[in-house]
């Protein structure tokens, strides 16, 4: 562990104006605010913090950024506070603070959630200045090298799962690949340790039988291009043990059958010199087709620039060659953290901007703790394709990627609006699938909107949430659209007429928050004729008989005396079918219309026959309408509802695909006659396609 004087020579050395003052006071505050805590390894819990800011001493980060690392535990393991931390250390280091901290409250929700709303906390405060990440990249990492110490297998299964999934793409992102690839080695160890320990035995083994041979072809690169006049450097290795085991999944191939395994970096001294060390390695060594990839004329968004190569040496040997320049390879290996400007003002990265944005937007559109999880996978993930606008704006994708995904990563209102595509001048399918290089020239309709069989071929995070969005907005305002209808038949049976002081005085009394969430609830039968009507008109109802002791009043013929029954679900019988009955030991007999296809799942229960008792009347019954999507259709279906008495349960979309949507509606009817009548009034309507009884 770091002691005090080294932490803060570490920073005067690359700092020499560094507040030594508050360096020193926040390492002292750390130790005695954790006191006597413990780490599951037995260390002194500010070890952890003091590591951390070591780590970010390594990346020569200002000085805030290296307190907020000694502090980032202390709000959540110990009694300190936020204004405790800006009180003693300023308002920039409570803000980073606070990012990096973890809400207390979270510890009660589910696994799911708690990690949701971690990760939600987390963006939003990285967006807000990349320092909140660089720190809890670091405190993961420190996590991660001694996760080995934490006894419960499935607690470090969890967090090297998390790790794989969040944090090592997040440091793959912005370009930090020294802390991705070790983190993915730390974690691939946990969450597979046959193969872990498999495939590092192996290059062990290769590394004991070669001799030296990474060295050799190491020098005989060096000399090759030494020969033509350029001055380089060159390193070997063996591949990460990771990548070597999802290379293997990937191509479904055994290790033997993994012939690149070792790789090799040339530095040199400009860009210049980088092309012409490729034309030299391609003329003395056979080169792999398809293997050729130049991130330097286009690099990837978080910044990462090299060329790539894959040669044949000898005896058929494979080996890929990175080159760059030295500067590239430094901001290569540690990102956005290496153009962090400690001196200037606390500058930011310009290469930030646009997929943190993308991250921010998916926040927002997140419905719950699973949608964010999932988008938030999909967006940092890294396999890459470029694909440019007509007029040569580059944008990076995931393979896979489509029209769709392009429209919504140039801008979310191109996605909603796509109506076609032209990739390389020619009009293509909306789910095409994008190559490297394609032209990618979106169709915009004035009046069109996201459609939800989009979701069938979308790749990207932004996409499916915005999507997502959009057709959650679209299927609420669908809903309150029928709810206005059936609030104008309800405003009609009170005594006075409704204006919208007593509509704003309703919507207060009910506890909801606008106008629009009244009519939703009305149209989605979350409120019942009887609620809407007292809170419109207080006392109103008083003399009104009950609906459910008016309404409902069924018996069943054929049961023994004092025999409980109940309505089946899937075919919901009303008065006037003929029905049946199932009975089960110790359960109540389930009524169905005599034509129900659940009758098959009964052959093993007893078969009651049954008729319904007189005066009989008031069910619910389930009908399916498709309706042209067009304005206006939803509020005719509405006012048939009303025009023939028949309160809506319960609506939902089950099928939205254009020009149809399809609804499946459940209906409080008085018999047979009654909803007959309804679906003949539907089926008259020129709203509909179809009308037909579930």
């Amino acid at each position: 562990m770091l002691r005090q004087y080294e932490l803060v020579e570490r920073v005067k050395e690359y700092d020499p104006d560094a507040d030594e003052a508050l360096l020193n006071r926040a390492y002292v505050y750390t130790v005695q605010k954790h006191g006597a805590q413990k780490r599951a390894s037995g260390d002194p819990y500010f070890s952890h913090p003091v590591e951390v800011a070591g780590l970010m001493t390594d990346l020569k980060l200002d000085q805030e950024t290296i307190v907020t690392a000694l502090l980032h535990d202390t709000v959540e393991d110990t009694l300190a506070t936020i204004d405790d931390i800006e009180k003693n250390f300023g308002t920039d280091v409570a803000r980073l603070v606070d990012g990096v901290t973890k809400l207390s409250k979270i510890e009660q929700m589910p696994e799911n959630e708690r990690a949701a709303e971690n990760l939600r906390k987390f963006l939003l405060a990285m967006s807000e200045d990349l320092r909140v990440l660089l720190v809890k990249l670091a405190d993961r990492l420190h996590n991660m090298r001694t996760l080995h110490f934490i006894r419960n297998p499935e607690k470090r299964h969890r967090i090297a799962r998390e790790t794989m999934d969040i944090f090592a793409p997040l440091a793959e992102r912005v370009g930090m690949y020294e802390y991705m690839r070790e983190m993915q080695l730390l974690a691939f160890e946990q969450l597979e340790p046959e193969a872990y320990a498999t495939i590092t035995g192996r290059l062990a083994q290769i590394r004991s039988q070669e001799g030296g041979q990474v060295d050799a072809i190491a020098l005989a690169i060096k000399q090759a291009l030494a020969e033509a006049g350029l001055k380089v450097e060159v390193s070997g290795r063996e591949k990460h043990p990771y990548s070597i085991w999802k290379k293997m999944a990937e191509r479904h191939v055994s290790f033997e059958q993994i012939t690149d395994i070792m790789a090799f970096r040339v530095l040199t001294e400009s860009p210049a010199d980088c092309y012409r060390a490729l034309g030299v390695l391609h003329t003395t060594w056979q080169f792999i087709p398809g293997r050729y990839k130049d991130y330097i004329s286009t690099p990837k968004s978080n910044g990462y620039r090299s060329l790539h190569t894959a040669l044949i040496y000898e005896n058929s040997m494979r080996m890929e060659v990175q080159i760059r320049t030295h500067e590239m390879h430094r901001l290569n290996e540690f990102g956005l953290a290496a153009h962090w400007a400690y001196k200037q003002g606390g500058t930011r990265p310009d290469g930030q901007v646009g997929w943190l944005r993308d991250l921010i937007e998916i926040v927002d559109a997140s419905h719950d703790a699973e949608e964010l999880l999932e988008h938030t996978k999909l967006a940092v993930y890294q396999d890459r394709i470029f694909a440019f606008t007509p007029k040569g704006a580059l944008f990076q994708l995931p393979k896979g990627a489509t029209p769709v995904d392009f429209a919504f990563a140039v801008h979310t209102d191109l996605g909603a609006q796509a109506v076609g595509a032209k990739i390389n001048g020619r009009h293509m399918p909306l789910r095409t699938e994008l190559q490297n290089g394609d032209v990618v020239e979106i169709i915009k309709g004035p009046h069109s909107e996201p459609q939800l069989s989009w979701l069938g071929f979308v790749v990207t995070g932004k996409a499916r949430a915005s999507i997502r969005r959009a057709v959650r907005a679209k299927e609420r305002a669908e809903v309150a659209e029928i709810g206005r209808k059936l609030f104008e038949e309800i405003a009609d049976r009170l005594p006075a007429r409704i204006g919208k002081k007593a509509i704003k005085a309703a919507i207060e009394r009910l506890e909801l928050e606008s106008e629009e969430e009244l009519m939703h609830a009305i149209g989605s039968a979350k409120l019942k004729d009887r609620e809407v009507m007292e809170a419109l008109v207080p006392g109103s109802t008083i003399d009104l008989p009950e609906p459910e002791k008016q309404d409902r009043l069924i018996s069943i013929r054929g049961l023994t005396p004092g025999a409980g029954f109940k309505l089946a679900e899937c075919c919901h019988p009303v008065p006037g079918d003929r029905i049946v009955g199932l009975r089960r030991p110790g359960e109540a007999v389930e009524v169905h219309t005599i034509d129900c296809l659940e009758l098959a799942n009964g052959v093993d229960v007893d078969w009651v026959d049954l008729s319904w008792g007189e005066r009989s009347h008031g069910a619910v019954g389930s009908v399916r309408v498709v309706l042209y999507n067009r304005p206006g259709t939803l509020a005719e279906v509405a006012g048939i509802f009303a025009k023939n008495h028949a309160n809506v349960m319960n609506l939902e979309l089950s099928q939205r695909d254009d020009p149809f949507h399809t609804y499946e509606v459940d209906l409080e009817v008085q018999d047979l006659a009654h909803l007959t009548r309804i679906i003949s009034a539907l089926r008259a309507s020129d709203a509909l396609a179809e009308a037909q009884r579930i």
